[in-house]
């Protein structure tokens, strides 16, 4: 769905993005999403991991055909710099004049030596709005710590909650922190910077300790401690305050692939109509879960009670059954229900196919919200490594031909 017009609510607005892997760029498809001139800036010297990594199509290799890739960057356009080469500086100074924001999750070490402080930025445009995303901040005696998701998870307590109690931290993998929460924060906090800007004509520095974003997360478990003096530990699907409140096994389906479902119960009334449902289950008549404080107290023995009456059901089907009784419950998606069969995702239009030069038709995610006088879209797939250079080079930056190819030569641009 495209305005009636077909602008975008940020059209008119550059972004200058020298950051990489997850939270940066995907700070910036939320703000190409909505019609932002995205200028992703990379490099031959060092080029993003999450070009040759995974998924790809069978029979595809090369930097164009991740579609981790491709999905966080779709409607881009991507300019080739080595930072390292003399010149490359004032090639980067020039994008910079001519653009809005500056995003990098860089370490500070690195923008320090590129000369791309917001100290460094003001000189060149006064007005800009910098927003660097570094793991750590951009002081502390960790400020140069580097890591992913990985070491972003343990280090903001969230490894320490997660998993069963009797086994070691699980975390979420390395995707939660900083492709999630982070890049929300982030674009928050850049509209905000360009409201100021509109109103007051001035610039701001954002700084986004991607560790501060992702401890605010866990707020619940640091007020626990601080009030309680507990630090909470890891108890798997259990939740405080509901019960039951787990993943149950259910039929497996025809292609005998298991079938999973999710059922969370946080009143009364939701118990009994639970019940009403497994009339007959040895569960639903049993006065130690009448209430919520028997059904906490004997959450392992329900848990198994509920997961022996729900190990022959079809897992679609009875989820849609006790949603339609009031009590909170789904089917656990995997990645094939989730692109071919939810058809509430589908109705709503949200994932986006795109013709890509080298990956064919792909799925990409669509806005993440929509406007509904000036909604988002993609214009274009996820640009081929350097297809822009030139392109860029010549109407953004205002370089002729000799010139640019006079910077190749050097190795500035490529």
């Amino acid at each position: 769905m495209t305005s009636a017009n077909g602008t975008r609510p940020l059209d008119g607005v550059r972004v200058a993005d020298f950051s990489w892997f997850g939270v940066g760029p995907i700070s910036a498809r939320t703000l190409a999403d909505f019609g932002a001139d995205v200028i992703r800036v990379e490099s031959e010297a060092r080029v993003d991991g999450l070009r040759y990594g995974e998924p790809i199509k069978p029979g595809k290799s090369g930097y164009n055909v991740c579609a981790y890739f491709n999905n966080f960057n779709a409607d881009k356009r991507s300019f080739l710099l080595n930072m390292g080469v003399e010149g490359a500086r004032d090639v980067a100074y020039r994008l910079i004049e001519r653009s809005d924001i500056f995003i990098s999750n860089l370490t500070p070490r690195i923008f320090e030596r590129w000369g791309l402080t917001y100290e460094d930025l003001c000189k060149v445009k006064p007005d800009i709005i910098a927003a660097y995303q570094p793991m750590l901040g951009l002081w502390g005696p960790h400020r140069d710590f580097a890591g992913f998701g990985a070491v972003l998870t343990p280090i903001t307590g969230i490894s320490h909650l997660s998993g069963d109690p009797e086994r070691k931290p699980v975390g979420v993998g390395t995707n939660y922190p900083d492709y999630v929460v982070n890049p929300g924060h982030s674009v928050v906090a850049i509209l905000a910077a360009l409201r100021h800007r509109r109103r007051t004509g001035q610039g701001q520095r954002i700084e986004l300790a991607q560790i501060e974003s992702v401890a605010a997360t866990i707020g619940p478990a640091l007020l626990d401690y601080t009030a309680n003096g507990e630090s909470q530990v890891r108890k798997g699907n259990q939740s405080s305050w509901m019960c039951p409140h787990g993943i149950y096994r259910c039929a497996d389906d025809p292609s005998g692939r298991e079938r999973w479902i999710a059922i969370a119960v946080g009143e009364d009334a939701q118990w009994e109509s639970l019940c009403a449902i497994a009339e007959g289950a040895s569960f639903a008549t049993d006065d130690r879960f009448a209430t919520l404080l028997g059904r906490r107290r004997h959450e392992d023995v329900l848990n198994g009670l509920i997961s022996a009456w729900t190990v022959s059901f079809d897992a679609a089907s009875l989820a849609i059954h006790l949603q339609s009784a009031g009590v909170a419950a789904s089917l656990v998606h995997d990645g094939e229900d989730m692109c071919e069969h939810d058809e509430h995702l589908a109705e709503r239009g949200f994932y986006e196919y795109l013709d890509h030069p080298e990956t064919d038709i792909s799925l990409y995610d669509g806005p993440i919200v929509k406007l509904h006088e000036t909604p988002g879209y993609l214009a274009s797939p996820a640009p081929l490594f350097g297809e822009h250079t030139f392109e860029v080079a010549t109407e953004v930056l205002g370089y002729s031909g000799d010139e640019v190819a006079e910077l190749t030569a050097s190795g500035v641009l490529s």
